[in-house]
Formats: structure tokens, sequence, C-alpha cells
């Protein structure tokens, strides 16, 4: 289990802003578990909050080149920087109390800001990380250029930069974000545009804080006044601008990104299909709040949020208990109103056998589909073996369904279920199942 992370104590940073060129003067506080990352224009009347989630990202709104959060009338602009150290240093929760509507700028990297907190230190806090998981590819295109995320169990990213530049030309950076040294590999690339730019910048009321000591400016020949840190650079930045970019969700993610050319307008777009996608399976599953021990029940209501199934094939009316990932006890009352003994031994009712084999495995969906990380998907049968059935199930039993994941390992389950009525047993059978996307 990952914990949350925030600040061991306080840090001021102050500098310019890149585009406004003011002065600036941040405080970075820690927060409580579950607080998110949120900015305090301590500048602006009532010292308004905003929160660090979809809802509030504004890209092209006042300032461009950047991405900014907006509430209101309050907004703080060019926080990818920031935001992707605090990605890549895992800090979850945090307050920023800031007196102008940009954070600096400083080398125009994120090493500065990485470096204030290591010196300070991160905490450690009591309470599991919630992840985004990328469970359906999603693909964004613009004026050629495209990102793609797709569903994997790392925080992945594959960035093709391409100008038509003497020293740039096409560049290419990978990074795995869980395994990869995000201070040795990231953190130090720097922002950067090219000598043409910049007067068509200054003329928009742009990069009024921008020098060659904060950004890469590249001449035809040579970059103006400084040195390149990395042969690419430039494509280690985009992706430093995108783990940024991709923290507006509120909280980290797990998928594959694919980029060609993108940069903040595209990623804009992408966060908001991410958070869309997630809104619509988590409209259809339940994230269970566990037990210290890792344990829980689940009434019908909750049964209908997180395996797809509905009357009359719908088999399990409760669980009593849910270990996470381990074990579920599954009820199923069988009554004489049952759909299927209408047709199935009248004169005698049975539970037919399948059915049984079915309310089983119903009850093992629920165990598997319940974390956090299957959110979505369907279990669907590989192998039934070892089947038994020992004693008739008839109208009046309560069919008592124990189920034990045997082995689970990436999209495969393997489970050893037991039915019982009044302590006897009357079936068993070991099933395999794969989870499948929607």
């Amino acid at each position: 289990m990952e914990k949350q992370h925030t600040l061991a104590a306080e840090i001021k940073i102050a500098g310019v802003g890149l585009h406004t060129g003011q002065l600036v003067h941040m405080i970075l506080k820690p927060a409580p578990v579950n607080y998110g990352i949120a900015f305090v224009r301590v500048d602006l009347p009532n010292r308004p909050v905003i929160k660090v989630c979809p809802e509030n990202v504004t890209v092209g709104e006042e300032l461009t080149r950047c991405t900014g959060i907006k509430c209101k009338d309050a907004a703080v602009y060019t926080i990818e920087h920031l935001m992707s150290v605090l990605a890549g240093l895992k800090i979850d929760n945090l307050l920023v109390e800031i007196d102008a509507s940009e954070t600096p700028i400083l080398d125009g990297s994120g090493i500065e800001f990485l470096k204030a907190i290591e010196d300070q230190g991160v905490a450690e806090q009591d309470a599991e990380r919630k992840y985004f998981k990328i469970i359906e590819p999603i693909g964004m295109d613009g004026k050629n250029c495209s990102i793609f995320a797709l569903p994997a169990d790392e925080f992945k990213i594959s960035y093709t930069l391409v100008y038509e530049h003497p020293l740039l030309g096409t560049q290419f950076f990978e990074m795995n974000l869980d395994k990869d040294d995000y201070k040795t590999q990231l953190a130090g690339a720097r922002t950067f545009c090219m000598e043409r730019e910049v007067s068509f910048l200054r003329e928009q009321g742009l990069a009024k804080g921008a020098s060659t000591q904060n950004a890469l400016v590249f001449a035809n020949d040579r970059v103006l006044d400084n040195q390149l840190r990395f042969p690419n650079e430039p494509a280690r930045h985009k992706v430093l601008d995108l783990v940024g970019d991709l923290y507006m969700l509120g909280k980290p993610i797990k998928g594959h990104f694919v980029c060609l050319k993108s940069g903040h307008e595209l990623n804009y777009k992408l966060v908001k299909k991410i958070a869309a996608q997630e809104q619509k399976f988590y409209d259809k599953a339940v994230v269970p709040m566990f037990s210290a021990e890792g344990k829980r029940e689940f009434k019908i209501e909750d049964i209908m949020k997180i395996i797809p199934h509905r009357y009359p094939f719908l088999l399990v009316d409760k669980v009593v208990e849910v270990e996470r990932g381990k074990k579920v006890i599954g009820l199923k009352n069988v009554t004489m109103n049952e759909q299927f003994f209408t047709g199935h031994f009248p004169a005698r009712p049975v539970m037919p056998g399948v059915l049984m084999l079915e309310a089983m495995a119903q009850t093992a969906g629920i165990c598997v589909l319940s974390l956090e990380e299957n959110l979505g998907k369907v279990p669907l049968f590989i192998t039934i073996d070892q089947v038994k059935f020992r004693k008739m199930v008839v109208p009046g039993d309560q069919l008592v369904m124990e189920i034990e994941v045997v082995k689970a390992r990436g999209r495969l389950a393997q489970i050893l279920a037991v039915g019982k009525v009044a302590d006897a047993v009357v079936v068993e059978a070991e099933m395999k199942f794969a989870l499948e996307n929607v």
C-alpha cells in the first residue's frame, strides 16, 4: 500500500514570473491527508483558494503557452513546472500561498523547486494514495500533433519532438516515471523558444520575465548565452510539462502516454477526457472503503454498482465479508418466487446446478471488481474444473458462497468456490477468469 505524502516543513520561494515579469513570493505549506493541492491568492480580497482539479484547469486564457488554474476571478498561471516536481516527488497534499498571478520561473526548469523541497524533506502520511488509471485508450489530435493515453500498470511517457530548426530537428525521449530517476533525468530540463519568436512573444505581452538565464533561446547556429544540459533537452522539457499537466487531475496516474509534438493545449484536452473516462467507470462501479483489516460488507445497492448483472440474472443478495483481493462470502436466498422454478422441475423445485455455479461466479466477481485497479472490467470464464454437486438446493435454503482467490496475476484470476447450506457443502468448483475491458 503506497502512502500519501506532504512537506515536512514550510518552504519559501521567490522569483519573477516568466510572462508577467512580476516579483512573486510563494510559501509551500504541508496539508492534511486527502487535501490535494491548492493555491491561495494571498494578494486578493478574501484570499481565494483555487483547487487543482480538472474543472479548474485553464489553457490559453489571459496567458498563453502555459497551464493555469482558475476559479471565479482568481487564477494562477505557469504552474506546470511546480506541479511536475510535485508529481515527481509524489507529494499529494500541499497548500501554496502566492502573492501574484504566476509562479516564479526560476531557472526555467523544475530543479530549483525540487532542491528546495528536498532541503526541507517530504513527510509520509497515514493514508493510501489514490490513482487515476487509464482504462480505455484515449486519443487527441491537433494540427500536426497528437497524444494518446494507453492502459498500463505504470506511468510512462514516450515523446517525439519535431522542429524545423538545425539544432533541434527530431528528438525522442522516453521515461518510466515509476522507475527512472525524476531528479537526474527530467527536473533540470528547461523551457525553450526560438530566437525568431522572442519579438512576437513580447508584442503579445508575454515573456516579460524571460531571459537567456531562465529559458533556452535557439538561434540558427547556437543556444544564446547558455549550454544544453541534455542533447535532447527540449524533448525532455516537453515531458516535464506533460507530467505537470497530467497532475492537474488532482492525483497520480497510471498509463502509457505516446506523444507527437503535443503541448499544453492538447495536454489540457486529454486531461478533460481522462477525467470524463474515470467518471464514466465510477458511475457504474464503487471504490470500496475497507476497514483497517481490509474487510467490508456489500448490500444489494453496492453489488449492483460493481457487477453488471440485473434481475432476473442477479443471483447474489448480499456479501457479508470481503477481504481485499483474497476472500469473499456471499449469500443467495433461494425462494419459490425464483423465475427459474416455473420451468425447472416445477413439481419438485430444485435450483439448477449451472445457476449455483453462476451465483458463485458473480460472488467471485464482486471480490476482484471491487479493487480499484479492476474498475470497469468484466470477468469472463476461461475454465471451470473439479465441479461437484453434493446436495440439492431448494426453496427456503440460503446458499452461502465462500470464495477464495488462489492466484491473481495481471488480467487472470484463479478462484476456489464452495457453496454451503447450513454448513453442509452443496457445490464446489475451481474457476479461472480473464478480466476484460468493457
